[in-house]
């Protein structure tokens, strides 16, 4: 059995949840995990609480000590936005390969990053620089031995630079049976990388009747509707949205609005708190459709980032892990059988009638390709 090391002290401990889930079932490997307090919290872990044999508590201080007594056959590093002098020093004792999520910000210059300080976040980035080596960024991952991409479209059109890593399965297939059609939008509710400006002004002129949309996936739920009304099939269809991230700022104050002045068939569920795991988990496989209004441009340490270009969107991996069809803007550029275009008016993207077949997605297949891929890292 190979025997590798999985490190994530920063973010994306969604990501390292994916892996290990997959892993725990692999008679090829051997994972150890290298995690931060932070994302042991995230594990629900508390600060002194034993840790299962494979995953250790880790700080960036003591972290090439620990790795230093195993033999380990390949590092994988989830996340390198901060500590590149200490991720420098690993890729160059260790056969590593980091995972990419912004790759503009792979390939910004130390000029980019150096111009980029008193833009935004002034204090953090001058501790990246004066503490965590930030222009040693490049050196980072020119040594690592290979880049990773969580979307397969990424490595296809750079494929001398970037593997792609399968690390996204169907976890929740059931389908839905809700009495209300159900649309959620997850993600944190922030104008910075989705436009809910746009849903907001669409929603309020929302009027979805029978007579005029086909909505019929779901035989049961029309003629409990209907029923329930007491009325004939030219009724106002009911909806239910859930904005399932959390609401701050001008964003949550414009969901107070909205809730005031919404047109009567509609219901909106917001959230003021970080949403936990379980209910996170419980209204996403609620939900009859996603809704991913996207931005098609964001940033990340002031770097232009492109959706669906150099940037995945988190919503791509939400709709494989449940299963859903997932509504995106007409321009992002994906070629998953899952993906609805955003085009036309709201009724016909958002009632669209298509089964997809997500057992290409299925726990087996990702982690035989999943395997197949880290040999080739070794």
């Amino acid at each position: 059995m190979k025997k590798i090391a999985y490190i994530e002290l920063d973010t994306h401990a969604e990501i390292a949840l994916n892996f290990m889930e997959l892993m725990n079932d692999s008679k090829a490997f051997s994972v150890d995990y290298y995690f931060s307090e932070k994302i042991l919290r995230f594990f629900g872990f508390a600060q002194n609480d034993k840790l299962p044999e494979n995953i250790k508590k880790a700080t960036p201080e003591n972290l090439i000590q620990q790795l230093s007594t195993d033999n380990y056959q390949l590092i994988i590093i989830g996340t390198v936005h901060r500590y590149f002098n200490v991720f420098e020093k690993i890729a160059e004792k260790f056969n590593t390969s980091i995972i990419c999520h912004n790759l503009n910000f792979v390939k910004a210059s130390n000029f980019d990053l150096l111009s980029s300080i008193f833009k935004e976040d002034v204090q953090y980035r001058l501790k990246l620089l004066l503490k965590e080596g930030l222009l040693r960024k490049s050196n980072v991952y020119k040594k690592a031995k290979n880049l990773l991409v969580l979307d397969r479209g990424f490595d296809s059109a750079q494929p001398d630079k970037y593997k792609f890593l399968p690390i996204f399965y169907t976890k929740f297939s059931e389908k839905p049976k809700n009495e209300t059609y159900t649309i959620v939008i997850s993600g944190a509710v922030s104008q910075k990388r989705r436009d809910y400006e746009k849903i907001i002004k669409e929603l309020k002129n929302l009027e979805l009747n029978f007579d005029n949309y086909e909505f019929r996936r779901n035989e049961t739920f029309v003629e409990n509707n209907l029923q329930e009304k007491g009325s004939s099939v030219g009724t106002t269809q009911n909806l239910e949205i859930i904005f399932l991230g959390k609401a701050s700022g001008k964003e949550l104050e414009m969901l107070q609005n909205f809730e005031q002045s919404k047109p009567e068939n509609i219901s909106i569920k917001y959230f003021t708190e970080k949403v936990p795991q379980d209910i996170f988990d419980d209204y996403m496989q609620k939900a009859d459709i996603l809704w991913c209004p996207i931005q098609q441009e964001t940033e990340f340490f002031s770097q232009k980032e492109i959706y669906g270009v150099t940037k995945m969107s988190g919503n791509i991996g939400d709709a494989i892990k449940y299963g859903k069809l997932a509504v995106f803007p007409e321009n992002y550029p994906s070629k998953y059988s899952f993906i609805i275009p955003e085009k036309g008016s709201l009724g016909d993207f958002l009632f669209t009638k298509k089964d997809v077949d997500f057992s290409e997605f299925s726990k087996e297949k990702v982690l035989q390709e999943l395997e197949k891929t880290i040999f080739a890292l070794l």
